[in-house]
């Protein structure tokens, strides 16, 4: 797949990502397999991964100002 902003090809790699589930809590997913531009630094997640994902983030607490999780696939 090649990167929408430089069109260079995607690598897959695996990166520790935060998504804000609140307006005071945050989550980081650790090693989580994104595709990264090698060039610009552009990532995207597949679609199979943010599912994933949101199923995780649906049954976090909010009331956590930090959680960090590991993806599992």
């Amino acid at each position: 797949m090649r990167c929408y902003n430089c069109g260079e090809n995607l690598e897959k790699i695996f990166s520790d990502m935060p998504f804000k589930v609140s307006n005071e809590s945050v989550v980081i997913i650790k090693r989580l397999p994104v595709l990264q531009c090698p060039n610009c630094q552009e990532y995207l997640l597949e679609d199979i991964v943010m599912k994933k994902v949101e199923e995780k983030l649906s049954k976090v607490s909010v009331t956590a100002e930090l959680e960090i999780l590991k993806y599992v696939a």
